[in-house]
């Protein structure tokens, strides 16, 4: 018998659902059958239920800034999620983390265990928020990384191979916490708050990397990819490998999903701009789901304000009139509040007022 985790900041091993998908199950093992959510769900073809596309050119051009600012604005309020294209980060980039990220789950499992997850840490080569050996699995396997500031960094954790995974990886968090920061500047410009003040939080942030393996799965109308949820984060941004739809986010009761663009990345709220938005934007729920017969491979970026940052609503916000909605936290404390709750207790609930 396993010990169960004390918190949700380490979690149990489980076994690798890329090595069940090499046996060549015909069926589904149970303590992966969900059994307790309606998991076939199409795209309505209604357009307005299309996800937003953001162009940044437009955003830093003078000429159309406000306008693309008022669609931003427009996507965060009624989506808490939009593509992002014309982003900046260089496609040698985009191509070398793909790569590596396609090199590591290729590799025998014996290797990828060499920076397995250890008891009392989400880093590494596993699964996450796994605490009872009750609970249903999600058909994937991941490694989490803390990537920024570089002392948040355990390099124990950190692939040796393929070669060059390390390098791939520094360049890559180097690039999209420089855009975390661009887009949340405009994300702050939109609703008129301070927009240098709030976006300088995130020059020296807390940036973790989440990348995820959803193999072939024999049924995958009984299983998901990853449960439903809403992101603790500021924002978050993920790159698709590939061109396998699986994400999916709830607008207006429907499951929409959300169709890779080449060179694209979705970047969708966290909890902790909706907190600054005093609730007039939303982190999204979203989920994943997984294919018959290919693979689905996603780097995920989550994008935090520095440890020093008081989470809470805009001054100007509330100084405007309207009360605040949600308790103000030190970073740490919003940390601390997260991963010493029950899963089945709603975070962003916990911290209204």
């Amino acid at each position: 018998m396993a010990v169960e985790p004390e918190s949700l900041e380490w979690s149990l091993p489980v076994p690798s659902v890329q090595e069940l998908a090499i046996q060549g199950l015909q069926t589904v093992p149970a303590s992966y059958v969900r059994d307790d959510t309606d998991i076939i769900i199409t795209t309505p073809s209604d357009p307005s239920l299309r996800i937003p596309l953001i162009d940044m050119t437009k955003l830093v051009n003078p000429d159309s800034q406000q306008q693309e600012i008022q669609r931003l604005h427009s996507a965060c309020k009624e989506w808490g999620l939009f593509q992002i294209i014309n982003h900046g980060v260089s496609d040698e980039s985009l191509s070398n983390m793909k790569e590596h990220v396609r090199g590591f789950f290729d590799l025998p499992l014996q290797e990828k265990k060499h920076w397995a997850q250890k008891p009392g840490s989400l880093e590494g080569y596993g699964q996450a928020f796994v605490t009872s050996e009750e609970q249903k699995l999600e058909w994937n396997d991941m490694i989490f990384l803390r990537t920024r500031p570089l002392q948040n960094r355990n390099l124990n954790f950190w692939p040796e191979k393929p070669q060059g995974f390390r390098k791939a990886l520094e360049t890559y968090s180097e690039d999209l916490s420089r855009l975390a920061v661009s887009i949340i500047r405009f994300i702050a410009m939109g609703l008129g708050v301070e927009a240098q003040q709030y976006s300088e939080t995130y020059r020296e942030g807390l940036y973790d990397i989440r990348m995820n393996c959803y193999p072939p799965c024999p049924e995958p109308e009984r299983v998901l990819g990853f449960n439903p949820h809403a992101d603790i984060s500021g924002i978050t941004l993920l790159l698709e490998c590939g061109d396998t739809a699986g994400l999916q986010v709830l607008k207006d009761g429907h499951w929409v999903v959300v169709e890779p663009i080449d060179g694209a990345l979705v970047a969708n709220l966290g909890h902790v701009t909706q907190i600054m938005s005093n609730g007039i934007y939303k982190a999204p729920d979203h989920r994943a789901m997984v294919n018959k017969s290919k693979q689905r491979l996603s780097i995920v970026t989550f994008c935090y304000p520095n440890s020093s940052a008081n989470i809470g609503p805009a001054e100007k916000l509330i100084k405007s009139g309207s009360p605040p909605l949600f308790t103000t936290l030190k970073c740490e404390e919003y940390f601390h509040r997260f991963y010493n709750r029950k899963l089945e207790v709603s975070f962003i609930d916990s911290l209204k007022i």
